[in-house]
């Protein structure tokens, strides 16, 4: 099986023209790839900062639910007691009127 020169030149010719726009197409693949990945990475990093911003907004704006004997004094606090916070209030009108 012999070619002849201008058949392997039209097959050397033709696999270079494949190779180069497969190199082509494989490269913009990679880069959309990468600009959509950047992207989300941009995206999940700002996201992450505006969850810690609120996480300490809240923490900073908390409204105080112990007092300072540490008697729970939120009512929506699951581990408030009534009985306990009226019984603090009575004490401490008591201590008001002597």
């Amino acid at each position: 099986m012999v070619f002849s020169t201008q058949t392997v030149n039209v097959l050397r010719y033709t696999a270079l023209g494949a190779g180069v726009f497969y190199g082509f197409t494989h490269q913009r693949k990679l880069s959309a790839q990468a600009k959509v990945r950047q992207a989300q990475n941009e995206y999940n990093h700002k996201e992450a900062l505006i969850m810690q911003a609120k996480a300490e907004w809240a923490k900073k704006n908390a409204p105080k639910s112990v007092g300072p004997d540490g008697l729970i004094t939120d009512p929506n606090d699951p581990r408030f007691d009534m009985e306990a916070f009226l019984l603090q209030l009575a004490a401490d009108d008591k201590k008001a009127s002597l």
